[in-house]
């Protein structure tokens, strides 16, 4: 009964755990989706101001208006390139969030074997006890009955 109790108690905890680890994992996820979106929009506003820039030039473009937009691309960039950065880092959180989820989720996987194995253990026990009764009231009936 003991040992029952305990893996009850550490599948209860791993189950908790694994709960936990989902969460997190949900949250990373959902974090890391709208990383994505900020660079899909960075990288979207780009080639817009790139497709305004050269309709600009067919219809002149001071040297003042050419070095604006140079100006703002280099931002432009240097934010994209930030963003990807930032996406690439959201993903890898996913990543170990992911692996800790699994870890969680096979130690509580682990427990639940254990108890299936000890409650099978204490079912042949019991049938072993079972069949031995129901012997001896047998042999009992048989020598009574001689």
């Amino acid at each position: 009964m003991a040992t029952s109790s305990a893996l009850d108690t550490l599948i209860e905890l791993a189950t908790k755990e694994t709960d936990e680890a989902a969460v997190r994992l949900g949250r990373c996820m959902k974090a890391a989706e709208e990383t994505e979106q900020k660079l899909a929009l960075l990288l979207q506003y780009r080639d817009d101001y790139s497709a305004r820039f050269q309709q600009n030039l067919t219809t002149g473009l001071t040297a003042m208006g050419y070095r604006n937009f140079q100006i703002f691309m280099d931002k432009l960039e240097q934010a994209i390139s930030g963003q990807q950065l930032v996406v690439r880092d959201a993903h890898a959180r996913v990543d170990r969030e992911r692996s800790a989820w699994q870890a969680s989720e096979r130690k509580r996987m682990s427990y639940g074997t254990l108890a299936n194995r000890a409650l099978k253990a204490k079912q042949l026990a019991e049938n072993k006890r079972d069949q031995k009764q129901t012997d001896e009231h047998a042999a009992r009936q048989y020598l009574y009955k001689r």
